[in-house]
């Protein structure tokens, strides 16, 4: 097995020595025995005993959303449901738990729905082997558990929730990103748990690392820190699972998204999967197991013993009466400060990882300029938390944590606050990274349930956090510095720069957005500022020495807005074949700049061979030929000719376009007589040669004698693109894209997508991608209006969904500020599509210009839907 982790041992890991022994060999020496028929009784009187707490759980109606987040922090060991829409929580409280809420507006009422579902899950645990349980091996537990959980290595997601890898299965994916990416990633054996520091099996606790092993940070130093442990409360599931996405995000995306390359080149990522994978597999037989598995504590068959890990760290133990020294409470703080192994754990790798820069007293600040951020990431509430969680007094870095923060929850769009609750917490895991350290803090509350299910976890949790997780890999650096600064988003480069390339020696043009308003703002108001600056690097990121700045332009000619758009020129002489890298980040008018984001560059001699395109021709147009052929603005007229080529290269003009909706007329001419024509207009967008790919075909016509109107759509993924586009005429049918006809004609051109809002969407900005709406969640999708649209007095907002119960969609706009859409109303029972409209105004939003934000939640459980698609139409 791995040494245990000291400061040295990481360093040398972090510079190519891999971890010695697999995985799967660490696990199969814990298999001592084949599980006995007994085993699933023991599971069914664990089970047994959640059912007899039945007594406790009630229902609790709260008078207010923002007094149920608190208490959500507060009471988060007795949550067991949440319905923010029907206005209550079930939970498991005794008297003096109810009394302390009942001071707060809270009612109850008791659970008599919630239990009898619960207690017939409860019920079916263990009257069979579960898939998460293997006969293949065991290891030691207690003597009431003896052979019960298993550790196999062959045991695979956790049973009826197939999203979710069991511990052993998060292990061997790690593992095995270490075989598929030895230059990128470590798996470190940093503790044990408490069974297998008892010598009773359990688990090695490890550690995957994440960074370009061939590179090093400034001048040969350490590179900046992002430290993210999971699942250290047992039963939620969505935690290990996000943690370990992101791993495969970043894995996989190295050399082929340029943020992701660079912050491996620059940054480490080092992520605890199984902060406590005993209790995980208690809680994978879907018992509600929160605490590590300590048999010292309440009794060694009891289903409530062990240490709740989240309130043993030495920092502030017992310091706030924020934890319970009753050994059967779910927040049993331990007999001493860091008595379990786990968090001893915890706390030696988070002191190897980062420098005490904090002072020793509770009000003295961390510098500005400390690196590094540690994320513990929990189920559920929908919340993102910093310290301090002891006392209602903001921390003293508390200003820059709230702003990060709320960086954080634009992402998620969870509700950002302080993470002091109705009492306080104390014991917590921010308390050795921030209270003792000074380091960066936060906690994320994933979801709406601890066991969520896979449909919640894959639609909203997941593409929602992770983007949350790859800021805060971004700012790493300087998180209580740059994350006050303006984001760059639509980065672009011009020419297929940052696709098929260019040659050396081509002027190229970098676009992006710069933006200073992605703050989630529903919880107090975070300042924002107009765009004063933005610049570009070439290969050379702006913290390093030598870095050479390029000034970027804004697109109106002025920076006087919170968003921008910027370009500059970049020139490629003397380039070498091959990717470079391009940072681009801005600055606002406080002066702080605020993170990079990133394009590949490709240089290549021969970067885009002209394809060969198939012939296309009508043998006889003498009767009949293309006369007209008019999209937006262009227009071309021609004489009869079986195939013309009006293309760049053959001398012809350039159709310029905008992305979106464009009018287009094709007219026919005749010799004599008119006859009836079909028609077809295609762009091979991806330069391959051929137009039969999707989306390729633009316009199709019926055969008719008179010229034809109708319009054609450019994608925007379209952008910066040059492509051939054909126009084709047949008799009395429609044409295809290759081959020669006896009447008609063929026309090519080159058609180029160039920037902004073209045709008939001057003034509408459109999001068509259509997403589900999962039952009990929610979606959110953006759009862009750009910095150069027209002066508008008012803009109308239009959203397109298809549901089976619209009374549970409740639909809400953000820029800056917010407006709903649609509220949630049971008076709304009809299924199907609909569309709902409302009105912007300029006092409300000032300008229309920038990111948008449109949430769609379902709010009720039973009916799903989708988000079709969804527009912004100014009104000048």
């Amino acid at each position: 097995m791995p040494t245990k982790t000291s400061s040295s041992f990481i360093k040398k890991t972090l510079a190519g020595v891999l971890v010695s022994g697999a995985v799967t060999a660490a696990l199969s020496s814990q298999a001592v025995a084949e599980a006995p028929p007994a085993g699933n009784d023991a599971i069914r009187a664990l089970a047994q005993q959640e059912i007899a707490a039945n007594s406790h759980v009630v229902k609790a109606y709260f008078p207010d959303q923002t007094i149920a987040r608190k208490a959500a922090i507060s009471f988060h060991a007795q949550l067991l449901e949440t319905d923010l829409a029907g206005g209550y929580m079930i939970m498991d409280l005794d008297q003096e738990d109810r009394n302390r809420l009942a001071a707060f507006g809270f009612r109850f009422e008791p659970a008599t729905d919630w239990l009898t579902q619960r207690n017939q899950q409860l019920e079916s645990i263990g009257t069979s082997p579960p898939s998460a349980l293997s006969s293949d091996s065991v290891f030691e537990t207690s003597d009431f558990e003896t052979s019960v959980f298993s550790t196999s290595v062959s045991a695979q997601s956790i049973p009826n929730y197939s999203c979710y890898e069991t511990v052993e299965e998060s292990f061997n994916v790690a593992q095995q990103m270490v075989n598929d990416y030895p230059n990128l990633a470590s798996w470190i054996d940093v503790g044990d748990s408490w069974e297998k520091n008892q010598g009773q099996g359990g688990y090695d606790i490890y550690v995957l690392v994440l960074t370009n092993k061939q590179t090093t940070g400034i001048d040969g130093g350490e590179k900046p820190k992002l430290f993210i442990n999971s699942a250290i409360h047992a039963r939620e599931y969505t935690t290990a699972a996000l943690t370990l996405d992101f791993a495969r995000q970043l894995t996989s995306g190295y050399g082929q998204d340029a943020d992701m390359t660079w912050i491996l080149d620059n940054h480490e990522v080092h992520l605890m999967l199984q902060t406590n994978p005993d209790g995980r597999k208690r809680a994978e037989t879907g018992l509600s197991w929160r605490k590590n598995v300590n048999t010292n504590y309440c009794g060694p068959t009891s289903n409530n013993r062990g240490a709740d890990l989240n309130r043993n760290f030495t920092h502030g133990w017992n310091g706030a009466n924020g934890s319970s020294g009753n050994q059967c409470n779910a927040t049993y703080r331990g007999p001493f400060a860091a008595s379990e192994p786990e968090t001893q754990a915890i706390e030696s790798y988070v002191r190897s990882l980062f420098p005490d820069k904090r002072g020793p007293g509770k009000n003295d600040a961390a510098p500005a300029d400390t690196s590094g951020i540690h994320l513990d990431v929990h189920s559920y509430s929908e919340l993102v938390l910093w310290p301090w969680g002891d006392t209602s007094t903001p921390a003293p870095n508390g200003d820059a944590l709230q702003t990060l923060g709320r960086r954080f929850a634009w992402f998620n769009n969870y509700t950002p606050q302080q993470s002091i609750g109705l009492y306080p917490t104390d014991g917590t895991s921010d308390g050795v990274s921030y209270g003792e350290l000074g380091v960066a803090a936060y906690t994320f509350e994933l979801g709406t349930a601890f066991f969520q299910s896979c449909s919640v976890y894959n639609n909203t949790i997941k593409p929602k956090n992770l983007p949350a997780l790859l800021y805060a890999a971004k700012v790493v650096r300087t998180p209580y510095i740059t994350p006050a600064g303006p984001d760059i988003t639509n980065l672009s480069l011009s020419d297929g720069a940052a696709g098929g390339g260019v040659q050396a020696g081509t002027p190229v043009t970098i676009s992006a957005s710069a933006t200073d308003v992605r703050f989630n703002q529903s919880n107090g108001t975070e300042s924002t500022q107009n765009i004063s600056e933005a610049e570009f690097y070439l290969n050379t990121a702006p913290w390093e020495s030598g870095a050479t700045a390029i000034a970027m332009q804004s697109d109106d000619g002025q920076f006087n807005e919170k968003t921008e758009s910027v370009s500059g020129t970049l020139d490629t002489s003397g380039l070498s074949n091959g990717k470079h890298m391009v940072y681009v980040r801005s600055k606002d008018s406080s002066g702080t700049w605020g993170p990079v984001s990133a394009s590949f560059l490709i240089i290549d001699d021969n970067p885009n061979p002209t394809p060969e395109y198939c012939s296309a021709q009508g043998n006889n147009s003498s009767d009949e030929w293309i006369s007209q052929m008019s999209i937006g603005s262009y227009t071309n007229s021609s004489s009869a000719a079986g195939y013309t080529d009006f293309t760049e290269a053959n001398g012809g003009s350039l159709i310029q376009l905008a992305s979106g909706n464009h009018n287009l007329t094709l007219t026919p001419s005749f010799g004599g007589r008119s006859y009836n024509e079909g028609w077809r207009i295609w762009a091979d967008f991806n330069n391959d040669g051929d137009f039969e790919d999707s989306g390729e075909q633009l316009f199709s016509a019926s055969p008719s004698s008179s010229a034809v109107s109708g319009s054609l759509t450019i994608p925007a993924s379209a952008l910066g693109s040059k492509v051939r586009l054909r126009v084709a005429m047949r008799y009395n049918t429609t044409p295809s894209s290759c081959g020669s006809f006896n009447y008609g004609e063929v026309e090519d051109y080159t058609l180029e997508v160039v920037e902004g809002s073209g045709g008939n969407d001057q003034y509408v900005y459109t999001n068509t991608d259509n997403q589900n709406i999962p039952d009990n969640g929610s979606v959110t999708s953006t759009l862009s209006v750009s910095s150069n649209a027209p002066a508008a007095t008012s803009a109308t907002v239009t959203v397109t969904a298809t549901h089976t119960y619209h009374g549970d969609l409740r639909v809400t706009l953000e820029n800056g500020n917010s407006l709903v859409v649609k509220n949630n109303s049971s008076n709304d029972g009809s299924g199907g599509t609909k569309s709902y409209s409302a009105t912007l105004t300029t006092s409300q939003f000032g300008d229309f210009k920038g990111i948008w934000t449109l949430t769609v939640d379902d709010v009720y459980n039973q009916d799903t839907g989708s988000l079709d698609s969804w527009q912004i139409q100014l009104n000048p």
